[in-house]
Parts: structure tokens; C-alpha cells; sequence
């Protein structure tokens, strides 16, 4: 009998049993099926908001991807849950309850009535870019979970494909409800079994002595536990400003707040959501670091935490195995929600104005989590390092955060002509820096523009830092020469 496949099997059923019963609560509430099924009728509680943030925030990335991290950097891979966890913290304090006032179902309809349409089109193209990227690597890092610790069973892509089965079921049959309910399984079952199999990956090789000994010297002189030098400081404190940019105004976060039961509960769900997300990195990271003392020559870093997984006993290993895919499910069953709202709100109620009935509308819904998925699963094809890919990316939300913080505490400084030109110079600054030192060109122009973004990659270390002036120098001058105020989004008290 295969025990790891057994306890994954027991999960799977659990989760889709809780997404079948999660129907039930559609029924609840608000007649509107729709709200029911996007934003759980706006009636989450406090401990469902929490885990939606935790759940969303633990995934692919904060598993498999900070081993991968930690596996060649050391211990201040971890840095980049510490940094989610900062990122739901902050929302808690300064924005969740002015986001759960608002009276919106997207981020980009929050843009649309403060700049106008063109800046909700191209918020749309923004927001999707970002999340269907993180969706993307749910995929391969559950590919590369299945693969390696059922390598009988499944291949990277067959991993990847039972991956995408399993996140859209949950999705397509329970909606947001489904979500939050299954967050609230796997959230547990990560933290227990990552516990567990620390516990048990020490005692397998030796202790932590035993490991630290076997670790070879890093070429900077410092320790693998060391807190920063691995990463380096200025990329630690670049994935804290990449967190905190990024929770405060992508859609799938924001849609936790904007279905809060009220603004109180939106708060403290954010505040206990962000404070479950700290540790989980630094924990995996430890995985990374055994995994670099035991087997120092792995053909792909992504495989150190399935590696080590892998040499557990089959009880232990069935239940990490399903925590890591836990972490997978939780973060891409918020992500295909939130997309899926994205799209039908800003994309297909905006071309197609005429009213349809709810009932076409939740055939509607349904198609368009398929569609998600399958878009993303072809970009899930193309990944490579998932930890650099997601942190590019999500500077894309600067725009965003530099809005709704002005917005909320200095709205007299928005001014309508500010949206179009910062959503668009966000969107091509991580264009530029993502692509154009890849760009092979004899031509002077293109060495040049190359010779110059090398020189402020080398100066700032991160893209969140070139989006974050290039966004600011806009805005201060938009507000100093601009007229028209922006539209008013906050409820006056």
C-alpha cells in the first residue's frame, strides 16, 4: 500500500466534500448568487479572512520555492514569508477597513471611478498579468511535489496537470465560500505537517549540529543561518517593499477584505492572517539548508524540499506531502477567484452590457475559472525560478498601493490625469527590466538602454525600488500641475 498516496488521496476527498458542502452556504444570505459565489455574500468571518490571507500567502513560493531559495542562499530565504506576513500586517492597520467600505467588487472598478475608464482597462491587463503568474507557478511547484515524492505515479507534467484538476474543482464548484473553507483544512495541515517533518528531517541526519557541519563554506564568509547576508540587504528590504506594495492592493487580497462581514472583522482577520504567514518561510528554509548539506549537487534547486521530503517514513512524508500541496491548493484556489472576478467584472460586463440572468451568470463564472486555468497552466509551461519571477512581477502593484494610500490619508493630491500614465510607465518599467537585458541587438540604441538599466539593477538590486520612483516622480507631478481631482472612492464617515 502507497501510505503517501493514501493520505493525499483522504485530503483531496476532504477538500472536495467541503467544496460540495460549501453550496449549501451560497444559499445563505444574499439572495444574489453571484456575490454569493465571487465574494461569499460579503458574510466572511474573522477566522475564514485570516486563513484566506494565510492560505493565499503560503503556497508554491513559500515552500518549494524559499527551499529553492534557501538551498543557495541560506536561511534568509525565509525573508520572503516574513515579508508576506509585514505585507498583511500592514493591510490590517491602514486599509482593510477602508477597502471593505468601499463599494466595489474589484480593484479595477476602484480605478476605474477614480481615473476613468481607459485606467480601469489597463488596471485589468495589470492585475491579471500579476496573478495569473503566481497561479502559474502553484502548478509547477505542485508538479514538482507530486513528481518527485510519488515518482511512480506522476511526471512533472502529470503532477502539474492533477495540480490544475484539483484547484479548479475546488473553484468551479464552491466559489469563494469553497475558498475560505478549504483554506481554513489546509492552513492546518501545512503548519502540521511542515512541524512534523522538521522534526523528523533533523533526527534523520544527525541534528542540527550534524547538518551545519556538513554545510560547505559560503563564498561571503558568513553562516547559512545568518538573517540577511544570503539574500543581502537590500534584497531582504526590497521583498518587504514588494509584500507590503503587493497586499495592500492586489485583487485577491483585496477581495478577502471586500468580503469581510464588516470592517471590523476585515481588520483583525488581515492583522491574525499576516502574523500566521511569519514563520512559514523560515521553517521551509531549513528544508532548503539540509537538503544543500546532504545533497549539494541537485540538478534543479526547486527539488531540495521534495528531496528531503522524499527520505522521510511513508506516514510522515504522506502527511508533509500533503501540506506542501496544501499550500499549493490554498493560494491557487483564492488566485482562480480572483481572476475569475477580474475578468467577469472589468472584462465581460464592460463589453457585454446587457443584463443576464444569474443563472447564465454562474454558467458564465464557471467557464471563466476554466479559462483562467488553462491560460495558466500554458504559463505555467514557460516558468523557470519561481521565487524571482513572482517577486518581479508583483512590483507591477506600486501603482496601485501609491493610489489607494493617497486616496485614503492625502486625497487632495490625486488628480484624474495621474492613472493612465502610472498604470502604464508600472507596467513598462517591469517590461524593461524584465526583458530588455535578454534582448541580443547590435544596435547602439539597444546597448546603450542595456548599459544603463545593468547600472541601476547593480545600484538598486530590485525592480520594486525603479517602480517605485518612476510611480512617485509621476504622481508628485501630476498633483502639482493637475486640476481635476480623481473620483472620490472612500465613503465620507
Amino acid at each position: 500500500m502507497n501510505v503517501k498516496l493514501a493520505v493525499l488521496v483522504v485530503y483531496v476527498a476532504l477538500l472536495l466534500g467541503i467544496s460540495w458542502w460549501s453550496t449549501r452556504l451560497q444559499k445563505q444570505g444574499t439572495s444574489n448568487k453571484t456575490l454569493q459565489y465571487l465574494l461569499a455574500g460579503r458574510n466572511m468571518p474573522t477566522i475564514i479572512v485570516a486563513v484566506l490571507l494565510c492560505g493565499l500567502a503560503v503556497g508554491g513560493a513559500s515552500t518549494v520555492g524559499v527551499a529553492e531559495n534557501a538551498y543557495r542562499n541560506g536561511f534568509s530565504a525565509g525573508w520572503y514569508n516574513a515579508a508576506w506576513g509585514t505585507g498583511g500586517i500592514v493591510v490590517g492597520l491602514f486599509f482593510a477597513s477602508y477597502l471593505r467600505k468601499m463599494n466595489v467588487r474589484t480593484i479595477p472598478e476602484m480605478m476605474g471611478s477614480m481615473f476613468g475608464p481607459a485606467s480601469r482597462t489597463l488596471s485589468v491587463i495589470n492585475q491579471l498579468l500579476v496573478m495569473m503568474t503566481i497561479t502559474s507557478l502553484q502548478y509547477v511547484a505542485g508538479g514538482a511535489i507530486l513528481s518527485t515524492l510519488l515518482p511512480d505515479i506522476f511526471s512533472l507534467n502529470g503532477g502539474m496537470v492533477a495540480s490544475a484538476v484539483i484547484f479548479i474543482a475546488i473553484t468551479f464548484i464552491g466559489g469563494y465560500w469553497a475558498s475560505g473553507l478549504s483554506n481554513l483544512i489546509s492552513v492546518i495541515t501545512i503548519y502540521v505537517g511542515i512541524i512534523v517533518a522538521l522534526f523528523q528531517t533533523l533526527k534523520l541526519f544527525g541534528g542540527y549540529g550534524a547538518i551545519m557541519a556538513a554545510l560547505p563554506p559560503k563564498a561571503d564568509g558568513n553562516g547559512w543561518m545568518d538573517l540577511v547576508s544570503g539574500l543581502g540587504l537590500a534584497v531582504v528590504v526590497g521583498y518587504v517593499v514588494v509584500m507590503v506594495t503587493m497586499a495592500v492592493t492586489t485583487q485577491a487580497v483585496a477581495q478577502i477584505s471586500f468580503a469581510a462581514k464588516d470592517e471590523k472583522t476585515a481588520r483583525k482577520g488581515m492583522l491574525i492572517g499576516g502574523v500566521l504567514i511569519l514563520p512559514a518561510g523560515f521553517l521551509c528554509a531549513m528544508f532548503g539548508i539540509v537538503a544543500a548539506a546532504m545533497q549539494p549537487d541537485l540538478e534543479h534547486a526547486r527539488m531540495a524540499l521534495p528531496w528531503v521530503a522524499n527520505r522521510l517514513s511513508p506516514l510522515v512524508g504522506g502527511i508533509f506531502l500533503a501540506a506542501l500541496w496544501a499550500a499549493d491548493i490554498s493560494t491557487a484556489v483564492a488566485l482562480l477567484m480572483g481572476c475569475s472576478t477580474l475578468v467577469n467584472e472589468d472584462i465581460v460586463k464592460k463589453i457585454y452590457r446587457k443584463k443576464i440572468s444569474e443563472a447564465k451568470e454562474m454558467v458564465l463564472l464557471r467557464v471563466l475559472v476554466l479559462g483562467v486555468s488553462v491560460l495558466s497552466f500554458i504559463l505555467a509551461l514557460t516558468a523557470r525560478d519561481i521565487l524571482t519571477t513572482i517577486t518581479s512581477a508583483l512590483a507591477i502593484t506600486t501603482s496601485f498601493t501609491l493610489f489607494l494610500a493617497a486616496a485614503v490619508y492625502f486625497p487632495k493630491l490625486c488628480k484624474r490625469a495621474a492613472g493612465f500614465p502610472i498604470l502604464l510607465m508600472s507596467l513598462l518599467v517591469w517590461a524593461v527590466w524584465t526583458y530588455l537585458p535578454r534582448v541580443q541587438s547590435a544596435s547602439p540604441l539597444v546597448l546603450s538602454l542595456q548599459g544603463m538599466l545593468n547600472g541601476v539593477i547593480s545600484g538598486t538590486k530590485h525592480i520594486i525600488y525603479a517602480e517605485w520612483l518612476v510611480c512617485g516622480v509621476i504622481f508628485i507631478v501630476c498633483a502639482v500641475f493637475c486640476k481635476e481631482p480623481a473620483g472620490r472612492i472612500i465613503p465620507d464617515e
